[in-house]
């Protein structure tokens, strides 16, 4: 049910100037949570042309070392489609041929990955691998590329799972956003427009083939949230997905997690005047969120469960955590609010009574 209203409202929300969205498949996913903002047809099999690619980066980055040189075979220059001209006999490390992959869609740079990865049959059985451990039942690779064939597929919905799972690498997430790299006496360009056109784009991969038509995966950080979108053979694709990003940034609404100074949790205190002290924020937070989200945010304290007198007001107590599952919306210090100092030291048994009999003396 929740993925058909999702359907439906991605149709009214593509509609203000009365235009249908033109992909086949779409989707738009949180790169944290997984969470579907929008979807149409999203669990559709369908081939994907170049974006095949991101699997391709992915495994390659689990590889180990990218700066290993290696030296172009004769098998890698011959490859149909996009290219980024490799010559036999040059010498390259992993690195360049990542770029050359993500930015010019080299296929050739796809079929040299996966000769120098194990070779060509050992690397695509890696990349099902690596889809299987992802969880995904509806994509399955024959190449590195995504040239046409009839068993090479995935859906809208796992091509996004996939692409978050290659965010989540720091170097695939530089190498995608990159608009050009210098290879020896060439120069890489990204053909991913959006980095120009759209604020907050990461970029990610372009693809097309005559079987699946024009193929996009994006992806845009706004707000300290990270959205993907990808469409699959659709002919606007530039116009839909910043229509579709746009979608899914108005789903998210601020909200204040506690203002600067409030009161969000009591510590107990031992041998003080007073038996507990407030603990208060340092700074205000606000973290962007779905109306979904807002019921599933939890909180975590890190610091003593208990402290010990003297306690002075203003000093730091630990840490305080908003979460989302495994995603971190924000964190802040925490302060004690008040004081609590020494509390006066009992007298013994022995020494009241001799004060009976005595009298106190004068201090």
């Amino acid at each position: 049910m929740k993925k058909l209203w999702c359907g439906i409202l991605l149709c009214l929300l593509l509609l203000p100037d009365s235009r249908a969205l033109s992909a086949q498949s779409a989707v738009v996913m949180d790169a944290d949570t997984g969470e579907v903002l929008l979807e149409q047809n999203g669990d559709a099999r369908l081939p994907m042309a170049s974006t095949t690619k991101i699997m391709t980066a992915l495994v390659a980055l689990g590889e180990g070392n990218l700066d290993r040189e290696y030296t172009v075979k004769k098998e890698y220059t011959r490859v149909e489609g996009s290219s980024m001209y490799l010559q036999e006999g040059e010498k390259l490390t992993l690195r360049d041929t990542l770029y050359g992959l993500m930015l010019e869609s080299g296929n050739d740079a796809a079929v040299a990955i996966a000769g120098e990865c194990g070779g060509f049959d050992v690397f695509i059985e890696k990349m099902n691998a690596k889809a299987a451990e992802l969880g995904l039942t509806d994509t399955h690779f024959d190449n590195p590329n995504g040239l046409s064939s009839e068993t090479h597929y995935t859906t809208a919905h796992e091509l996004a799972q996939i692409t978050a799972a290659a965010l989540r690498d720091p170097v695939f997430r530089q190498i995608v956003s990159t608009q050009s790299y210098t290879v020896g006496q060439r120069t890489l360009s990204n053909h991913n427009r959006l980095l120009s056109m759209y604020e907050g784009a990461i970029g990610v991969k372009t693809g097309y083939t005559k079987a699946a038509g024009r193929c996009l995966v994006s992806a845009a950080e706004r707000n300290g949230r990270t959205l993907i979108a990808v469409t699959l053979n659709d002919p606007n694709d530039w116009n839909d997905h910043m229509e579709l990003l746009d979608a899914g940034f108005a789903q998210y609404e601020e909200i204040t997690l506690h203002e600067a100074g409030e009161e969000v949790a009591v510590q107990r205190v031992f041998g003080g005047d007073a038996d507990t002290v407030p603990l208060v924020a340092q700074h205000t937070l606000t973290a962007h969120v779905t109306s979904e989200e807002k019921d599933r945010i939890e909180t975590v304290r890190y610091g003593d469960k208990i402290c010990y007198a003297p306690v002075v007001k203003s000093a730091a107590a630990g840490q305080i955590e908003y979460r989302i599952g495994d995603k971190v919306l924000a964190k802040d210090t925490l302060l004690y609010g008040s004081a609590s100092i020494l509390a006066p030291e009992e007298k013994s048994l022995t020494e009241r009574i001799l004060d009976r009999i005595f009298g106190e003396k004068d201090q």
